[in-house]
């Protein structure tokens, strides 16, 4: 299975190359500054192809590279457009392997997507320049992946690299809206009541088991972590059969979500599992629903308590329980209309809000 921590190095790699955020053969700043400048001018050639409107909105999400994944993403641009006629909408990758492995066509065909850094310039283009972007984030808590959405517009808004025109930037308007899960006591309870409404007959029948990503806690932003501690609080409201756990936030590991069931008296029966990501695509497919499985007579745990290369699907099967192919929810919060519809209400906040003060950003409190 795929750790996070490996995943954040060879990430933070690539992105320190300054091309389509993939690096240049041998180092050569030619090659690094041509790709540049190539991906750039694509990126401002679509906006102004696109251009219809005076306002634009640029969705972020970490990315993927899974067919499902970008019919969400798709599904989600088209709801956007529906819900902000008066806005050109744009959808933006902000993981470089992402970005590279999608352009590479793997496990689908070759699509590019482009870094939020790329639209930003576009929309500040002479020929675009226009009045109000507002960037929403796709993440679905106020963490580490968040925290970089937070640093583009401030790169932006700052004109980091000198190439903008500080007239036009003292004059557009620029907002921001938050992730899925950014308020506890708003956001929380209602993210609950939409996945209740939803799942209530399966958590009748047996444990629904919510898979978040979250972060390694050196990598626990704003300690965000706390909002997956908080969501299967909310919805044990409803049911004692709801768990949240994820594959990354030290504490809850699938093993630990195990322990919670057993300490409910919840000892067998039917687990259902389901992606708490914006999209189905790497985790969802294996961390989660995945074949792999360490099992020899028995799981050895990991110095952080988690059992690894076992996907939950197996994981759950050895510890007695009925967790199968046929119990695996595939579905990603973005193809959840109505979970879907709390990112919307984020981006009418922004609107109808304050413009963004990039120098105190919208950091959880």
């Amino acid at each position: 299975m795929k750790k996070i921590k490996s995943l954040f190095v060879a990430v933070m790699a690539i992105a320190l190359c300054a091309g389509f955020v993939g690096c240049s053969k041998d180092n050569d700043d030619t090659d690094t500054s041509a790709n540049w400048v190539k991906y750039q001018n694509a990126v401002t050639a679509n906006v102004k192809a696109n251009k219809k409107n005076t306002r634009a909105i640029l969705l972020v999400a970490f990315g993927s590279t899974w067919q499902q994944a970008y019919d969400a993403f798709d599904g989600t641009v088209a709801a956007y457009k529906q819900q902000f006629p008066t806005y050109d909408v744009f959808l933006s990758f902000s993981s470089a392997i992402c970005i590279n492995r999608a352009a590479a066509g793997e496990n689908v065909d070759p699509r590019n997507f482009y870094a939020p850094n790329f639209w930003l310039n576009a929309f500040a283009a002479e020929g675009v320049r226009y009045d109000e972007i507002v960037v929403q984030s796709l993440q679905v808590i106020p963490g580490e992946e968040y925290t970089r959405v937070i640093n583009y517009i401030k790169d932006f808004a700052n004109n980091s690299n000198g190439d903008l025109d500080d007239s036009y930037l003292a004059s557009v308007t620029l907002r921001l809206g938050v992730p899925l899960l950014q308020d506890k006591d708003t956001d929380v309870p209602e993210v609950a009541r939409q996945l209740n409404a939803l799942y209530k007959d399966k958590a009748a029948e047996g444990v629904v088991a919510f898979m978040g990503h979250g972060n390694p806690d050196s990598y626990d932003t704003y300690k965000a972590n706390v909002r997956y501690t908080e969501l299967e609080q909310a919805l044990q409201a409803y049911s004692p059969s709801y768990f949240v756990g994820t594959v990354d936030m030290m504490g809850n590991f699938k093993t630990h979500v195990l322990q919670r069931m057993q300490a409910a008296g919840i000892t067998g029966g039917t687990v259902w599992c389901h992606p708490l990501m914006s999209i189905d695509g790497d985790h969802g497919h294996n961390d989660m629903a995945g074949d792999d499985d360490a099992w020899d007579n028995g799981f050895e745990a990991n110095d952080e308590g988690e059992v690894e290369d076992t996907s939950w699907k197996m994981y759950f099967q050895h510890m007695g329980y009925t967790c199968n192919d046929g119990t695996m929810i595939e579905k990603g919060l973005l193809e959840l209309p109505t979970v879907r519809n709390v990112w919307v209400q984020h981006t009418k906040d922004a609107i109808a809000g304050e413009p963004l003060d990039f120098y105190h950003s919208k950091n959880p409190e």
